[in-house]
């Protein structure tokens, strides 16, 4: 039985504490920037910022540790994580200096990295925007500027928690657009772009009518901003006519992006709801339309029944993100990205992105940048640091010089499901040594696959029975200790 501990599961228990005890206990690292990379998919990276520590200074962090229960493993954590670097021989150099540049052009504007704030809570003022750009974030797309009064409900949030840390991976929010006055916000969206020239400000916009709609645009260009995002997709507007009502209209989507083009030298960007069947006619109106690049998406409609989070005993429709929304997200993008008539347009992607791996997998598909939300409301801008050294470092290991190569480069190996190879089997394995006996696998193929796996009380050991097993691998999936894992693909004739 392997009773050794895993670096993610540990490190997922951790609180990632502001001002973190732990590193302020330890001089010579800082165990707690470590443990951040072990959470968010660096964990090859991690060993670089505790590499100088000594293991009184490690005990010293764990002893400081301000777990509710229990503090965090540090040392075992720490010490597991340098044998995994010490035996990776493909790790990749961390020196910033060998590291690619992230720099992509998106609708003609130099971005110094994909990462954008997406409009949302994350970026209403000034000093919220220059504190992301200091952190190193790319762009903003700054919360949604109307001529409408907003008036905001409490509470206005709710989650779908994973575990005791406050993690969560499905949120609901109510917010709606910048409680801002307008010229108040535009004004913001001006010194920021005095102040930081090399980061891209994005004014994100909601109009009611033809006028509102063209006068917010051309006060977004005044203000010197990059580009302006045409709002069509919030889906908890009060007021009928906008939001996702405009959205999941392709007339409407059609005529309002044409308004603001034509009134408009900068990039015009339509930001697409998922609230409808299909996303490529009112996507397909704004391209005939002219749009430059296609934002999506915007928060799914969902419930949640949480009494704390209704309002005055009441409760409502409202948008759900998150990780948990990815999947949905990335299909979206997809059917827009395989559809041959907007092949000229770009793409930015949003929609349950936490770590690089989840931002690659948009950039692969077709996105030129990505904007997160739901992450920076859960974890804070310093996650910033995780997604940038990730990315880089994946594009170190694969030898990609230009992140422009990797967009879009999954694409191909999409296809309809009557394309797919339905002639070969590949069986799941399972290793011995990483089997611990518990017999999920064999509980799972017997009530829910194909009854393919046998399950011996004395040994406590599964068997696969290849004549019954058909490879849907549930079994895999199931497995909490990872110990099922693939074979070889064969012809089904064979079998």
């Amino acid at each position: 039985m392997n009773s050794q501990l895993h670096p993610k599961e540990e490190a997922s228990r951790c609180l990632l504490c502001a001002d973190a005890p732990c590193s302020k206990a330890c001089p010579n690292g800082d165990p707690a920037r470590a443990i951040r990379a072990i959470r968010f998919d660096n964990l090859s990276l991690a060993r670089q910022w505790i590499i100088n520590c000594s293991d009184e200074e490690l005990q010293a962090a764990e002893q400081a540790c301000i777990h509710y229960d229990r503090p965090i493993r540090i040392r075992e954590l720490l010490r597991t994580v340098e044998t995994l670097a010490q035996e990776d021989s493909k790790q990749a150099v961390s020196s910033t200096d060998a590291l690619p540049d992230l720099s992509i052009d998106f609708c003609g504007i130099p971005c110094e990295n994909p990462f954008f704030l997406a409009s949302s809570a994350i970026c209403t003022n000034y000093e919220m925007v220059a504190r992301a750009f200091e952190a190193g974030w790319g762009g903003v797309f700054y919360k949604t500027i109307c001529m409408q009064d907003i008036h905001e409900v409490s509470p206005r949030f709710d989650a779908i928690h994973t575990d005791d840390n406050g993690d969560f991976y499905g949120f609901r929010n109510m917010e709606q657009l910048s409680e801002n006055p307008v010229r108040m916000d535009f004004d913001i969206l001006k010194r920021l772009k005095k102040d930081y020239p090399s980061k891209v400000v994005i004014a994100s916009i909601m109009g009611q009518t033809e006028r509102q709609w063209i006068v917010l645009a051309k006060m977004a260009e005044r203000a010197g901003c990059d580009a302006v995002e045409l709002n069509f997709s919030c889906p908890q507007m009060r007021l009928a006519g906008m939001g996702s009502d405009v959205g999941q209209n392709s007339e409407l989507v059609t005529f309002y992006t044409a308004y603001v083009k034509r009134n408009v030298s900068i990039p015009v960007i339509p930001k697409m709801t998922p609230n409808i069947t299909q996303i490529n006619e009112p996507a397909m109106g704004g391209y005939f339309a002219g749009a430059d690049a296609i934002s999506a998406i915007n928060t799914i409609k969902s419930v949640t029944m949480s009494d704390h989070a209704s309002v005055s005993q009441k409760k409502t429709v409202s948008g759900y993100s998150g990780r948990a929304i990815k999947p949905i997200a990335l299909r979206h993008i997809l059917e827009m990205t395989k559809n041959p008539i907007m092949k000229n347009v770009q793409f930015s992607g949003i929609g349950g992105i936490e770590t690089w791996r989840d931002a690659l997998e948009f950039i692969q598909l077709g996105c030129r940048n990505v904007q997160v939300c739901t992450a920076v409301m859960q974890y804070g801008y310093r996650i910033i640091d995780d997604l940038v050294l990730g990315l880089q470092n994946y594009m170190l290991k694969r030898g990609v010089k230009n992140l422009s190569d990797l967009v879009g480069e999954e694409l191909p190996n999409f296809v309809t499901p009557s394309n797919l190879d339905r002639s070969t089997i590949v069986y799941p394995k399972i290793d011995a040594e990483r089997c611990i006996g518990c017999g999920r696998c064999y509980t799972s193929c017997m009530d829910g696959g194909h009854q393919a796996i046998t399950f011996d009380t004395a040994t406590r050991r599964p068997h696969i029975v290849g004549t019954r097993c058909v490879g849907c691998h549930l079994c895999r999936l199931v497995c909490p200790t990872g110990a099922i894992g693939m074979s070889k693909r064969i012809d089904k004739a064979k079998k």
